[in-house]
């Protein structure tokens, strides 16, 4: 039986199995089976000891282990070097190989909901600026995505963290970010606003910062997906705004991950989404 695992702290909110036990039945990779695992930190080494091993065919990593992880990790692709974080881990050539697969799903959910016409990722993309809520684990996945889409243009990206410290390590990694204080909105116009935290997993989690003022053309983005609405989305919606949940992004850098295990490229059919809105 190969043994594929999802581990983070915490890790019950996790709808990986769903999905990729899902995928594995349509497929026919009837000897395959995804589980959960939450770990402490301690643990990482022993993991990555396990898919040397072959105990373990692949492994996605959560928070708040994407970063934490690399010191174990043999080589990393170009986009989890560029952004120091890891989401994927395949042994290939008796290596550990870590991928970031984030930053793909978060640019494909924002070229499809734009309708961009162009057969590459936002290329020319006509939106520029962009605040970021969060410095942490996979904060780097959407930067690299953003920078992706100012390219050479005027363009600004925002960050504003509660830990200082985090928020600089972001700046050292991408200079061009613009840092503001936690509690406070950029001055000029928008794009998109991402929350990258985790506040929103529980119902009534909230993000004390005032968009009141925000003008409605603003997109909010919340990279969570479960609840399906958080309070973040729901104030943005009710203000007028539109609204993106972490769904789409969650699926597309799953198949990605499915396909850099099995050569398969999953299908993301109605039933994958009905099985998340359960």
């Amino acid at each position: 039986m190969k043994k594929y695992l999802v581990i983070g702290n915490p890790i019950e909110h996790s709808q990986s199995p769903l999905i990729h036990n899902y995928w594995m039945e349509k497929y026919r990779l009837l000897d395959s089976v995804y589980e959960k695992r939450k770990i402490e930190k301690k643990d990482l080494k022993d993991v990555i000891k396990e898919l040397k091993d072959e105990k373990i065919a692949g492994v996605n990593v959560t928070v708040p282990f994407k970063k934490s992880i690399i010191p174990y990790i043999d080589e990393l692709d170009q986009t989890a070097n560029n952004t120091q974080s890891v989401n994927t881990l395949h042994k290939e050539d008796n290596k550990v190989v870590g991928y970031n697969t984030d930053t793909l799903g978060f640019l494909k959910t924002i070229h499809d909901h734009y309708n961009f016409a162009t057969t590459e990722l936002a290329v020319d993309a006509p939106i520029r600026n962009f605040f970021i809520l969060g410095a942490g684990g996979v904060t780097p996945s959407i930067v690299a995505s953003l920078q992706f889409l100012v390219g050479r243009s005027p363009g600004v990206i925002w960050v504003s963290n509660r830990s200082k410290n985090n928020a600089n390590q972001l700046k050292k990694l991408f200079p061009k970010i613009e840092l503001i204080e936690w509690g406070e909105c950029p001055s000029v116009f928008c794009d998109i606003v991402v929350n990258t935290t985790s506040v929103g997993l529980k119902k009534d989690d909230k993000i004390n910062i005032d968009f009141t003022d925000v003008d409605k053309k603003t997109l909010f983005y919340d990279l969570i997906y479960s609840p399906k609405e958080t309070k973040f989305l729901r104030d943005a919606r009710l203000r007028g705004n539109k609204t993106i949940n972490g769904q789409m992004m969650f699926l597309v850098q799953a198949r990605e991950a499915f396909r850099i295990w099995t050569n398969i490229t999953p299908e993301i059919d109605d039933e994958v989404i009905r099985l998340l809105n359960k």
